[in-house]
């Protein structure tokens, strides 16, 4: 039988609370195992509450790492119908940790990451005082940029996490287990750029196993500060005016990359 570690939305939800705020992260869950991802297995839920199955964690590891790159490579390439889609058949609101996060859809990944996945954080950000006017402004150009097409691929939208961070990366005796996803339709980078901006162990051997089962795009690397833009303005919105000046100095290194 398995153990259960048990959220609860007054303890895990927004200010307030959302009826939406524990079935998205169910519903994320469940869609990102149907692509075979390693995540934890959702027991039961409720609104106001959800089981998950309770891990145990040990140290990362090199062959882990190489494992859970070709996972989460696989992950990606389960895809999603468009750019913002949300988990199949969820149509509530999602979530990025306590912050809304658009589901609006697009055909375009530009304009979508522009429109739905930077520009909705400048406002709370200003608001808080975390970020500059000189710094606003250089996003919102980025964004303009970005919105344009400029940076878009050929790459169809893939099934993402949606906030991997490090502290969602959880390394336990059977390998890497994923939790607390803002998963949808967006572009592969992102999940790999935001586990760069956060520092997660063994990166280099992650990518190595993703390399390995689907490569990356070349120029990949110059793009990490362009897919980083979102988790650095979901940040700056709340955590500081450290991550809005970190927001400006990626959106000013995006427009050089342009120039």
């Amino acid at each position: 039988m398995s153990r259960v570690f048990r959220k609860t939305l007054r303890g895990s939800g927004p200010p307030g609370g959302h009826p939406d705020f524990l079935a998205a992260e169910a519903a994320g869950l469940r869609w990102l195992a149907d692509a075979g991802a390693p995540v934890a297995k959702v027991l039961a839920g409720s609104e106001d509450a959800i089981e998950l199955e309770k891990l145990d964690t040990t140290r990362p590891d090199p062959e882990a790492a190489l494992a859970f790159g070709g996972a989460l490579a696989r992950m990606h390439d389960a895809g999603a119908p468009r750019f913002g889609s949300p988990p199949t058949g969820f149509d509530g609101q999602l979530f990025i940790g306590r912050r809304p996060l658009s589901s609006v859809e697009y055909d375009s990944w530009g304009e979508f990451y522009a429109r739905e996945r930077v520009e909705p954080y400048l406002r709370p950000a200003r608001d808080a005082g975390n970020l500059t006017a000189a710094d606003s402004d250089a996003v919102r150009a980025a964004c303009e940029l970005i919105a344009s097409g400029a940076f878009d691929d050929d790459e169809p939208a893939a099934r993402i996490h949606g906030d991997l961070w490090n502290g969602n990366v959880l390394w336990t005796p059977s390998g890497v287990v994923l939790i607390d996803p803002a998963a949808h339709g967006g572009h592969r980078e992102t999940d790999l750029a935001m586990l760069a901006l956060f520092g997660c162990s063994l990166l280099d051997e992650i990518v190595v196993g993703y390399q390995k089962t689907h490569p990356l795009v070349p120029g990949w690397e110059d793009r990490v500060e362009l897919h980083q833009l979102h988790p650095l303005a979901v940040h700056a919105a709340g955590h500081g005016p450290g991550y809005g000046t970190a927001l400006g100095r990626a959106a000013r290194a995006v427009l050089g990359a342009h120039a």
